[in-house]
């Protein structure tokens, strides 16, 4: 009985950017097209930088502050850091 409470409050306290931003959701190959795609989905692109041969987004939506990385060659999602 105490699993799905458990469950259920680590799906309220998870961050609203998993709802927006997946890894593998496609945002593009150069930092103008991740830039456009971002602010398109109502992201704050505060800055973007290729680092260690990934693109780096830094971005904030409804408060919260994230690095989104993405791999160039695909335009891939790889990895979704919280603030």
């Amino acid at each position: 009985m105490k699993l799905p409470i458990l469950f259920a409050s680590i799906l309220i306290a998870s961050p609203v950017l998993a709802l927006d931003l997946a890894p593998d959701a496609e945002l593009g190959k150069s930092e103008a097209e991740i830039r456009q795609t971002l602010t398109g989905m109502g992201f704050d692109v505060r800055k973007i930088e290729t680092e260690d041969g990934k693109i780096e987004a830094y971005v904030v939506k409804d408060g919260q502050l994230a690095e989104v990385y993405v791999d160039p060659a695909s335009g891939k999602v790889v990895k979704i850091e919280d603030q």
